[in-house]
């Protein structure tokens, strides 16, 4: 097992300190239990689309008709 070092705030390590004397366990073991609970509830990554990557961009140019898919005008000789 390797060791590693982290700064916590000393609010939360008091509240570490309090829950690991109440658990009768060392402060190392709660948080190896607390972080692998962490990580087993997160929702597992998906795939992500061309628009997950670029939505900050979607609608930022002027100018433009609102919607293009939806007026057919805009979509004659799309895809010819």
């Amino acid at each position: 097992m390797q060791t590693i070092s982290l700064k916590l705030p000393d609010d939360l390590l008091a509240e570490l300190e309090r829950e690991a004397r109440a658990r009768r366990v060392t402060k190392s073991a709660l948080v190896r239990q607390s972080l692998k609970e962490a990580l087993r509830k997160r929702p597992r990554r998906r795939e992500e689309s061309c628009y997950d990557l670029a939505r900050d961009l979607a609608g930022i140019v002027k100018g433009l008709p609102r919607d293009l898919a939806h007026n057919p005008k805009y979509m004659e000789g799309f895809g010819e």
